[in-house]
């Protein structure tokens, strides 16, 4: 680890810098002309999501929130999808206990650890840019409602397939969902697992614009760079007013969510889930 310093006004503030060996980066950060580029870097795996991309994701929140020179975020996923959603491959994806209770109490605050780097992203001065392209599904439909405007290619598909394995949603999405585009949508798509295109999700208030996959990178730039482009003081107080208002209840909320992923996480469903979908088989779940 090493210290690095950030001047903000009169101060400095001495900033923990974790290091990210090279070749093991979830995401990379790249700043310029007042714009910070975030962008999912493991395409062969559709920028899969997991513990480690929440611990990287929570750093370069915290480099990008002391950083003056960057007026606004772009989000965005390299290859030919946004994130597909949790890399069950992942090491560390399971959580052990040496009792039932044990391992629900360790994945509640596993949870709960993962929503606070969740809330310093979404909680930054600086508004974020979504670009998304191909499939945008489970955790990484969530990531995309987390940022502040949201751009899609025509080719994007979303969905929150957690209940057909077993699990609850864990990270705010269909909360999110309820917020932007209402109740009902939220319990539609987080109920069914049924996939909308980019058309449906434009109409029902998910995005901001759709547009060919071919303009997609000049697109969300040319958004990012028009924000980019206001007074920066009042870009970042009026974000904070309106989520102020659109997230009232939504700390609350998560700590329910966190318990309820928990809970089905470690449940006997959640493990039929999983063990049908690797064996290509309609689950037999039974409520334990």
């Amino acid at each position: 680890m090493t210290k690095r310093q950030l001047r903000v006004g009169a101060a400095v503030l001495d900033i923990l810098d974790q290091d990210i060996p090279q070749g093991r980066e979830r995401i990379t950060l790249r700043t310029g002309n007042g714009v910070g580029v975030l962008t999912l870097c493991r395409p062969e795996q559709l920028n899969g999501w997991s513990w480690e991309s929440t611990r990287q994701l929570g750093i370069m929140a915290d480099r990008l929130r002391f950083d003056d020179t960057v007026r606004v975020v772009l989000l965005r996923g390299e290859g030919r999808a946004f994130c597909a959603g949790i890399d069950v491959t992942a090491p560390g994806g399971g959580i052990t206990g040496r009792s039932p209770a044990e391992r629900t109490q360790r994945y509640y605050e596993g949870i709960r650890w993962a929503h606070e780097r969740f809330a310093a992203f979404a909680g930054l001065p600086q508004p974020v840019v979504a670009a998304v392209q191909g499939y945008c599904l489970g955790f990484g439909f969530e990531l995309a409602l987390m940022a502040d405007i949201r751009i899609a290619a025509d080719d994007a598909v979303f969905a929150l397939p957690e209940a057909g394995i077993g699990v609850a949603v864990d990270a705010g999405g269909d909360m999110r969902i309820a917020r932007e585009a209402g109740a009902g949508w939220a319990k539609y798509l987080a109920l069914t697992g049924r996939r909308i295109d980019a058309a449906t999700a434009e109409r029902i208030g998910l995005l901001q614009a759709v547009t060919p996959l071919a303009e997609l990178e000049r697109t969300a730039r040319s958004v990012a760079e028009a924000v980019a482009a206001q007074a920066p003081l009042a870009v970042r107080h009026i974000k904070r007013s309106v989520d102020a208002f659109a997230d009232a209840g939504l700390a609350q909320a998560l700590d329910r969510t966190a318990l309820a992923a928990a809970l089905t996480l470690t449940s006997g469903d959640a493990a039929e889930g999983y063990a049908a979908k690797a064996a290509r088989r309609p689950p037999r779940f039974d409520g334990t």
